[in-house]
Parts: C-alpha cells; sequence; structure tokens
C-alpha cells in the first residue's frame, strides 16, 4: 500500500505525572494527576499527520514487552500503518518518564531508551519508503535514519527531519541533516551540529548545504525560518498551556501536512504552529491534536503573537 508519509524514528510509551511541585534531592511530592499515551519524535509527528487527514506508516521496531504493545496499539488507534513495524524478542521498547510542574508550566524528562537492533530493511520496507510522497526521520538512530534517507533520496522521495539531538559532538546528525529538504531542529541542534557561533550562521550552514526548508523551534518563542537568505521570526499562539510535551513533534508532522497541501512557507509555519497550541491544552503529545477542521477554526479565531 502506498502511503502519504512515511516515518523512521522515535517512538515510545510515555508516562506523565503531574505534581505538587518539584522535588529537591531526596525530597518527595505528591502526584496529582497519572497520564499514559504514546511519544516519541517522529512516532508523534506521524500520529499528528494521520489526525489532519494523511495517510502514514512508520518502519521500525518494538520489543515483545508491554511498552512495545503499547507503541503499536497506539498507532493503530490513530490509524497510523505498523506493516513496517517488526517485533524483536526479548528487547525492550522504548519509555518516556515526565514530570509535569502546573504552577510553573515546566516539565522534566527521563527516557528510557530502547536496546532495539538497527531495522532489518527487507524489500516490503525499502518499497514503503519508495512509494512514500515524503519521508520524516529523525536522529535518534543515525543507522536508521541514514538508510531511509538514501532510499528516498534514490527514488527522488522529499525526505523531513527533526533535528532533536542536543549532542555537542554531532558529526553524523550533520551528514543526516545535509539529505533533508525540510529540516526544522529544536534550538540547541543548530550550534551543535553545525559548530557556528550564530543561529544565522548555522541555519544558512544547512541551507548551504542542501536543504530547501530550514526552521528553529524555540517553544513559547515560536520559531525562526530561513527564507531568502534572511532569518524570520514567527511567534507562536498564545494559550493557557498545560503541557508542552510533544510539541515540537506535532509541529513537525502538521508542517508536512501543510507542505503536502501546497500551503506557502508562511502559511505552513502557521498552521503548524496553530496545532503544537491546540495540542498543549491537553497532557501528553497526543491527547490535543486536533483534526484539520478544528485547526483551522483556531487560526480562524485566533490571532499570533
Amino acid at each position: 500500500m502506498k502511503y502519504d508519509i512515511v516515518g523512521v524514528g522515535d517512538a515510545a510509551y510515555d508516562n506523565l505525572c503531574i505534581v505538587e511541585n518539584y522535588p529537591e534531592e531526596d525530597g518527595s511530592t505528591h502526584i496529582l494527576e497519572m497520564h499514559n499515551q504514546g511519544g516519541g519524535c517522529c512516532a508523534t509527528a506521524l500520529v499528528a499527520a494521520s489526525r489532519l487527514g494523511f495517510s502514514t506508516a512508520f518502519i521500525g521496531n518494538t520489543g515483545d514487552d508491554y511498552a512495545g504493545k503499547q507503541i503499536r496499539d497506539t498507532f493503530i488507534q490513530d490509524n497510523v500503518s505498523i506493516e513496517g513495524v517488526d517485533i524483536i524478542k526479548g528487547r525492550r521498547s522504548s519509555l518516556g518518564f515526565v514530570m509535569i510542574d502546573p504552577v510553573k508550566s515546566t516539565r522534566t524528562k527521563f527516557p528510557y531508551r530502547n536496546n532495539l537492533p538497527d531495522i532489518n530493511w527487507t524489500k516490503e520496507k525499502y518499497e514503503l519508503i519508495r512509494n512514500a510522497r515524503i519521508i520524516h526521520i529523525d536522529s535518534t538512530n543515525i543507522n536508521n535514519a541514514m538508510t531511509a534517507a538514501r532510499i528516498a533520496r534514490q527514488a527522488g522521495v522529499p525526505i523531513s527531519m527533526d533535528g532533536c539531538s542536543r549532542k555537542a559532538d554531532n558529526t553524523p546528525s550533520a551528514q543526516l541533516a545535509a539529505m533533508a529538504d525540510i529540516l526544522i531542529m529544536n534550538e540547541a541542534f543548530p550550534y551543535y551540529t553545525s559548530g557556528k557561533n550564530t543561529l544565522e550562521e548555522a541555519m544558512k550552514f544547512f541551507a548551504d548545504a542542501g536543504s530547501r526548508i530550514v526552521i528553529s523551534t524555540l517553544g513559547e518563542k515560536g520559531c525562526i525560518a530561513l527564507i531568502d537568505g534572511e532569518l524570520r521570526r514567527f511567534p507562536a499562539f498564545r494559550v493557557n498551556a498545560l503541557d508542552s510535551t510533544g510539541a515540537g513533534d506535532v509541529f513537525h508532522g502538521a508542517f508536512i501536512a501543510g507542505y503536502l497541501r501546497n500551503y506557502s512557507l508562511e502559511e505552513c509555519i502557521r498552521y503548524a504552529s496553530a496545532v503544537a497550541a491546540l495540542k498543549c491544552l491537553k497532557i501528553g503529545g497526543r491527547d490535543g491534536i486536533p483534526n484539520h477542521q478544528e485547526t483551522l477554526e483556531f487560526i480562524r479565531k485566533n490571532s499570533e503573537g
């Protein structure tokens, strides 16, 4: 089957706790609420795109553990195909533990990484990528992402990348970013990966390397895009946010949805910003993701900045 968007990257199962306050070392605090839902950079982007009206599929591995089952089940619930997913016996799936302070509107993440092997690239997985309208990758597993990008490049399929790494030594991520047509990064990735001292230098570095669209997301401060060689800031929609978990991942999925609708760059950013803002009205990375009509209505009723 052919899909609009095929993703290769991180998929996790998140455990989110709203706490009274963040405890000091050797201290304790009360949990006020607990939430469980699917997570992961690439996986949540695919869920967002699916809710916005596009067919999506994930290629990757999960363990045969409880978290792995939840990852697969939550994909199915949101109409993300798992025909490219292999279950690896005796291996651990990714888990995320998130503490949310509702008073300060902050969150602290504790990722528990998987011990899964690299993807076994079968003919069927190759075809999923070759037949996609676009692929979306993240930098959590460079080997998997690089293989996916090479397959897509050879087939002429556009590549969207989530620059989510915060590692200082990031040469492999820089090589991967050079293959991306759409590169949307967190606020740290441009500096760590390019080695440049200013955001403008860093973003031009990626554009010179080959990326046609280069954006850095800044959370509640919005995002910055490189347009016609100049940096342009786009403010975020103002909402009474409960939790920002997954907002960047959702931004990616919504941006791709706008791109596939042939929106202009400015329209893609506005659309993605609206979807990310609506997500923040609920706890976790996925419960608050709207559909297309809800997003358009929100944009109509609200102004940015």
